[in-house]
């Protein structure tokens, strides 16, 4: 079973900067695609960073220019970059892998930003 642990969530105030790691038990450069998702308080989990097996990146327009995603395929880690961050921001992040097609989840963490 592939495990996602995601961490380097917390507090941080409008304008900052986090970033995130997901950490994945199996190596990722055989993945098919990742992801970042996030689920704001009231509102449905939506994408907001996907990176297929060849690189290529996608970002919604709500953070399009100050989310990254990247991978350490050595490491097996997933991050997310996230800069200029504002209280729309806050919201539990998720990591997603797809391996063989089938996506897998971590439990998600806490971001939280502060006016």
């Amino acid at each position: 079973q592939v495990q996602l642990v995601e961490s380097g969530g917390g507090l941080v105030q409008a304008g900052g900067s986090l970033r995130l790691s997901c950490s994945v038990s199996e190596n990722i450069f055989s993945s098919n695609a990742m992801a970042w998702y996030r689920q704001r308080p009231g509102k449905q989990r939506e994408l907001v960073a996907h990176m297929i097996s060849g690189g290529t990146t996608t970002y919604p327009d709500s953070v399009k220019g100050r989310f990254t995603i990247s991978r350490d395929n050595a490491k097996n880690l997933v991050y997310l970059q996230m800069n200029s961050l504002k209280p729309e921001d806050t919201a539990v992040y998720y990591c997603n892998v797809v391996f063989n097609f089938r996506h897998y989840w971590g439990q998600g963490t806490q971001v939280t930003v502060s006016s």
